[in-house]
């Protein structure tokens, strides 16, 4: 008579699945995007690469411009600046701060809040090339800072007074670094681009990218 069967032993075509077996089903953990900026302009072009931020958080932060402050060091303090700011408050969470200074030479040129000071800055520009330095940086769940600085040269034509009124007149200055939104009527204006489009408009897409999927965020 054959011996009984051990119960305790697994039958030959029934293994054992290993520990690993279903670890694709296992989820991944959540991961969460804050914006440390108001900007429309930002959420919308991170929009533009499938990305939406989980939470916007403006950062709180002063952005005057140091004495003897050059664009690509300010423009990367500030960026640096915002998402630490925001990152305190959203531990364990990707956190994007940015920022875009337009610059003649070695001036920084002011966002223009009145019109005012966007004429000046477009009479600045007229006919001139300027850079366009656009500062990002990146605080990992670990708290790691990841930081880019991206330049665009831009190129205005010459501007008629009647272009200058006409542009003041549309509005799109408000708020915009150089007095000038290249996303709107601007674009007319500009003469010559060489760089990064988006960096003008407010977020250098491709270091973005760049920089959360090294980071280990997940992009679609």
């Amino acid at each position: 008579m054959a011996p009984p069967a051990d119960a305790s032993r697994p039958s030959p075509d029934r293994a054992t699945p290993s520990p690993s077996a279903d670890a694709s089903l296992i989820p991944s953990s959540p991961q969460r995007l804050v914006l440390a900026s108001a900007s429309p302009r930002r959420r919308d072009l991170l929009a533009q690469i499938g990305v939406t931020a989980d939470r916007i958080d403006p950062a709180d932060i002063d952005e005057t411009v140091r004495p003897g402050e050059l664009a690509v060091p300010h423009a990367r303090r500030l960026a640096e600046a915002k998402a630490t700011d925001v990152a305190a408050r959203h531990p364990g969470a990707f956190v994007l701060g940015a920022d875009t200074v337009v610059a003649v030479g070695r001036r920084i040129l002011p966002k223009a809040e009145d019109a005012a000071t966007a004429r000046r800055c477009l009479e600045l520009l007229s006919g001139r090339r300027h850079r366009v330095q656009g500062g990002v940086c990146l605080v990992t769940p670990e708290g790691k800072r990841l930081i880019r600085v991206v330049e665009t040269i831009v190129t205005f034509k010459r501007l008629t007074e009647a272009e200058i009124a006409g542009y003041l007149t549309s509005g799109d200055w408000d708020g915009k670094a150089g007095g000038y939104a290249i996303q709107g009527r601007a674009a007319r204006l500009v003469r010559f681009i060489s760089g990064s489009y988006s960096n003008v408009v407010g977020l250098p897409l491709y270091e973005v990218a760049q920089l959360l999927g090294g980071a280990g965020y997940r992009l679609p």
